[in-house]
């Protein structure tokens, strides 16, 4: 057993994992796109501000490049040990369908043929959630978009929640994308909302359980709270050490990034991480058919980063305020590995 357990350790983590045949490896992350807007005015939703004689001068010029700037940064997530590059790959902060679009068709990632899971959200600005997927890699079964509840006089409308069920190389796995709401308005003053939405998650999760104990979920995006939010740890029920999981739970891989003082994004010069992957027990389980949780990762590569200025060191975004940037996005993505034997 530990000679097998070394070797396995030794194919993920050595450069002859590509000449090996024992396990395959696929990576799926979640990404905030940071306003992912088209420069057209859609009179439905408060778009105003990009659109060319909008607040941040939003120009076809500008969009373009921001798709660029996407794409250069999908070709190159997870290739270190997927060289296919990521398979699932959940997205916030987009405008609609057509952005997503366009987005796959870039040169950097077009050869991938991605294609696109999205439903329009009550959010009023019009940002959404979606899927890209590799039809190479993964196949939809079902797909739907779960809202929660308003408390009475709540006038915050945000983002549905994204579940799509598939087959992953054949084996079936759950991905839910979340985007929930913000921080408007103080943390703890805004915290409840937070909440309703882990629930609504922790209720999906306990759904998939009950039609199928070995359910392999995956649940990620941009959840505006931290790993040791109470959305997180008294809501949704994460399990912050591998160890400690058990049949239903769900475990948690960015609370240790967190508590060694990573984070996705940064603000006032203190790191958050609000993008998390958060992986269902049936899959950090090894001795489960199919794939299984490897790691995790924060796709914080250097390009990435803003090398200068006053915020040197924070992810290099699109915008600061109003000032176009030329950069990414403020949030860094993040990605999970899975393996299986072949």
């Amino acid at each position: 057993m530990k000679i097998l357990l070394s070797l396995f350790v030794l194919i993920l983590s050595g450069n002859i994992f590509a000449q090996k045949d024992d396990y395959k490896v696929v990576s799926v992350g979640f990404y905030n796109l940071e306003n992912l807007f088209d420069y057209e005015q859609d009179t439905t939703i408060r778009d105003y501000d990009f659109i060319p004689w909008g607040k941040k001068a939003w120009t076809p010029e500008k969009y373009e490049e921001k798709l660029s700037n996407m794409a250069y940064v999908i070709s190159q997530m997870g290739t270190d040990l997927a060289p296919g590059g990521v398979s699932v790959l959940g997205v916030e902060e987009i405008e609609n369908r057509r952005v997503l679009e366009d987005l796959v068709k870039q040169p950097a990632i077009a050869d991938r043929n991605y294609q696109i899971v999205h439903f329009d959200s009550p959010d009023r600005r019009g940002i959404d959630v979606g899927l890209l997927y590799n039809p190479s890699h993964f196949t939809p079964l079902d797909k739907d978009k779960i809202g929660y509840p308003q408390y009475e006089g709540d006038t915050v409308y945000t983002r549905d929640i994204l579940h799509v069920r598939g087959l992953l190389d054949g084996d079936t796995i759950s991905f839910v994308v979340n985007h929930w709401p913000s921080r408007y308005g103080g943390e703890k003053r805004s915290q409840p909302r937070r909440n309703r939405a882990a629930k609504r998650v922790r209720q999906l999760v306990d759904s998939l359980y009950s039609h199928n104990p070995n359910a392999k979920i995956i649940i990620g995006g941009d959840l505006n709270d931290d790993p040791t939010s109470e959305s997180m740890t008294v809501h949704l029920k994460t399990q912050k050490k591998l160890k400690k999981v058990r049949d239903q739970d769900l475990f948690n891989p960015m609370d240790d990034f967190y508590r060694r003082g990573l984070g996705t994004n940064a603000y006032r010069d203190n790191w958050s991480l609000f993008d998390q992957i958060i992986i269902s027990a049936p899959a950090v389980n090894k001795k489960q058919d199919g794939y299984f949780f490897y790691k995790a990762n924060i796709f914080n590569k250097k390009f990435l980063v803003q090398r200068n200025g006053q915020y040197k060191g924070y992810p290099f975004r699109t915008f600061s305020f109003d000032k176009y940037q030329g950069g990414y996005s403020d949030h860094f993505p993040v990605l999970a590995f899975l393996v299986k034997k072949v």
